[in-house]
């Protein structure tokens, strides 16, 4: 009997979902674990497996490639070769119409080329990944790919049909010069003239969000400069001393959970009619990804050490890179960081990320002259600036807060107890 597959909710507020890219077609075998489609959600662009029990032949893809369709619509059927499912699909809703917004992106490229006043070598060039075809990869080789930073595109697999199989990974680790030998990628643009891009659900969610968010929750700003000098030490004893490496950005999410535990009125929230007050403190930690950021969320960070934050959000920085990070893990933040001190920036105010009221950024730490006992010494600074709601947050709330922040900072022993 044949089995349907409809497109899923992969999010709490997800309606409807693009299909960014098919990795099975009509004819191929599907088992569980067989990885069917992309689906562009408003958050992520997850991977689609086959699920238990979903096995047979791929008779239908309901679907296509860059079109937008609601959630439980008909994505795809499997069943035995050659059985008939055209009664299954009269009675099936017909999935919509791409809007021309959602087309795909090699769409986009001869825009360019008619737009531009004199011709151009070569349409716009396109990143070498988004041309790659389906990788071939055992799960293991994947698993193994991703936690070694092992481009699979790059591995010539040795398998049945060219798939690729553990030992070609450990083989690509062990010989990192041939990888490296080849010469680096140039990508061009035309001299002139656009290109068009098609808006993804992710970029579309956050435009919405973000604009709700700056244009109906009233933003004031708080600054503050950390002296980092006793966090510099910390950090440099606690990674000497264990397997563990401690980012600075650990120490600022432990130092906001502790701080939000004292001051929960900053971990708050703003629903209409009420405030609600959190006590359970959850910590966002955005994280660039392509095309947008996801904000995945440290739960119960305030009693949590240092070496488990840390593992945390490494674990959730690699998991959002190779889409692997799931609903659960980005829902339920009661607070956001936003950190861009890494990308070189000294200073900077973010938007509050819905429902929270607060949003904190921070900066790099920058070595400075600074005055100590009356001496002018060198000194390691590093700024944050609170973004608050103010129908949620008043000045002297945000400012007790950041001054907790910043005395965990620069005492980090306080952090430990």
């Amino acid at each position: 009997m044949a089995i349907v597959i409809n497109m899923p909710r992969l999010s709490d507020t997800m309606t409807e979902g693009v299909v960014a890219k098919w990795h099975v077609k009509v004819g191929d075998a599907i088992t569980e674990g067989t990885l069917l489609a992309e689906i562009e959600t408003d958050k992520a662009t997850m991977d689609f497996e086959a699920f238990p029990g979903q096995e047979g032949t791929l008779l239908h893809i309901g679907v296509g490639e860059g079109e937008t369709s609601p959630v439980d619509t008909i994505l795809a059927v499997i069943g035995a070769k050659g059985e008939d499912i055209s009664a299954l699909l009269s009675g099936a809703p017909a999935a919509p119409a791409a809007a021309p917004a959602a087309s795909p992106a090699p769409t986009a490229a001869p825009a360019a080329a008619e737009h531009a006043p004199a011709p151009s070598p070569a349409p716009v060039a396109a990143p070498v990944p988004a041309e790659d075809s389906r990788v071939k990869a055992s799960p293991l080789a994947k698993s193994l790919a991703a936690e070694k930073g092992v481009d699979l595109r790059a591995v010539t697999g040795s398998g049945e049909g060219g798939r690729i199989v553990k030992r070609d990974i450990e083989t690509a680790v062990s010989t990192p010069a041939v990888a490296s030998s080849a010469a680096p990628t140039v990508v061009s643009y035309p001299s002139s003239g656009y290109q068009d891009t098609p808006i993804s659900q992710m970029r579309k969610t956050i435009a919405k969000r973000l604009s709700e968010s700056k244009f109906t929750a009233p933003h004031f700003y708080l600054t503050m400069s950390v002296d980092m000098d006793a966090a510099i030490e910390a950090r440099q004893a606690l990674n000497a001393s264990g397997d563990h490496k401690i980012s600075f950005n650990d120490l600022v999410v432990k130092a906001v959970a502790k701080g939000l535990k004292k001051h929960p009125a900053v971990n708050s929230a703003w629903l209409g009619d009420v405030i609600r007050t959190n006590y359970d403190v959850h910590v966002g930690v955005a994280v660039a990804v392509e095309d947008g950021l996801l904000v995945p969320v440290v739960r119960h960070a305030d009693a949590k050490s240092l070496t488990q934050i840390s593992a945390e959000v490494k674990d959730f920085a690699q998991r959002a890179k190779t889409k692997k990070l799931q609903p659960a893990d980005w829902e339920g933040n009661t607070f956001t960081i936003s950190n861009l001190g890494m990308f070189g920036i000294d200073q900077f105010t973010a938007i509050v990320n819905p429902p929270d009221s607060c949003i904190l950024a921070v900066g790099g730490i920058q070595s400075v002259p600074v005055v100590k006992n009356g001496q002018v010494v060198p000194g390691n600074i590093m700024k944050l600036t609170l973004s608050c709601d103010h129908r949620v947050v008043d000045g002297a709330t945000g400012s007790a807060f950041l001054n907790s922040v910043k005395a965990f900072l620069e005492s980090p022993v306080t952090m430990m107890l």
